[in-house]
């Protein structure tokens, strides 16, 4: 089933599936050539709003292009940079829930076009010297079959022309899910729970490394990434998600 889902990754099997299957937009169910036809492309995925480089929330009406919001000003995050596709809202949501929950692979290398697409939005951000997923514990895993971060990651590298190390990261603690944990509680929940490792932990050293997730919304998950790799000597560390849960 893995090398199955691999396939995903290379745009040859996915312009064959595409000559030889029908395919209709995952969000208006009109016929289309991708997983999301262009109209809906360009309704939903297309956004104008500045965010802050950090932690890519949307900036104030007081903040300039190219400036950390307050709350990366007032307490500095452990990653350096942020880049995010879309925002975490309707109807995009749905398709994150449908790549998790629903196995729907196809969409990975969607969600990675579009965070391809993201970069020249932020002129002079240093292209990573190797991406990593961050992982899923082994429970989870072995549950979903797959780690929907991996598979946005694989396409990713590929169109960046930077390497994939999907080993990079352990994750050591099985911790509960972030999105069942209360807010307060999420740093806790998921302090300690990564490690680098062993035989990736010359790969790290001086080097800028980009770690790729499917959602961001409190940022403590990535933050935790970003600790655990600036401690094995990362210089470092920039996030790219598909999708950035605005704040409430």
């Amino acid at each position: 089933m893995l090398g199955r889902l691999r396939l995903w990754s290379y745009p040859w099997a996915r312009t064959l599936a595409g000559t030889l299957l029908p395919c209709s937009c995952a969000l208006c169910g009109e016929l289309a050539a991708t997983v999301v036809c262009a109209p809906c492309r360009e309704r939903y995925a297309r956004s104008d709003a500045l965010r802050c480089p950090c932690c890519a929330n949307p900036l104030g009406v007081h903040e300039a292009a190219g400036q950390q919001c307050a709350a990366c000003l007032a307490e500095p995050p452990d990653f350096d940079a942020t880049i995010a596709a879309v925002d975490y809202a309707a109807p995009l949501d749905a398709l994150v829930l449908r790549l998790k929950f629903g196995a729907q692979l196809p969409l990975a290398p969607w969600f990675a076009e579009q965070l391809h697409e993201a970069v020249p939005a932020h002129p002079g951000w240093p292209l990573p010297e190797l991406l990593c997923p961050v992982p899923l514990g082994p429970q989870r895993l072995a549950g979903r079959g797959f780690n929907q971060a991996l598979e946005i990651a694989r396409p990713l590298a590929l169109s960046l022309g930077v390497a994939l190390e999907p080993r990079l990261l352990v994750r050591r603690v099985e911790t509960e899910a972030q999105s069942s944990v209360a807010p307060r509680e999420r740093a806790d929940n998921i302090r300690g729970a990564f490690d680098v490792a062993d035989a990736a932990l010359g790969l790290v050293a001086g080097r800028h490394v980009g770690v790729v997730d499917d959602v961001m919304t409190s940022g403590h998950t990535l933050n935790e990434v970003a600790a655990t790799l600036k401690r094995a000597g990362a210089a470092r560390v920039s996030n790219l998600v598909f999708a950035r849960t605005p704040p409430h």
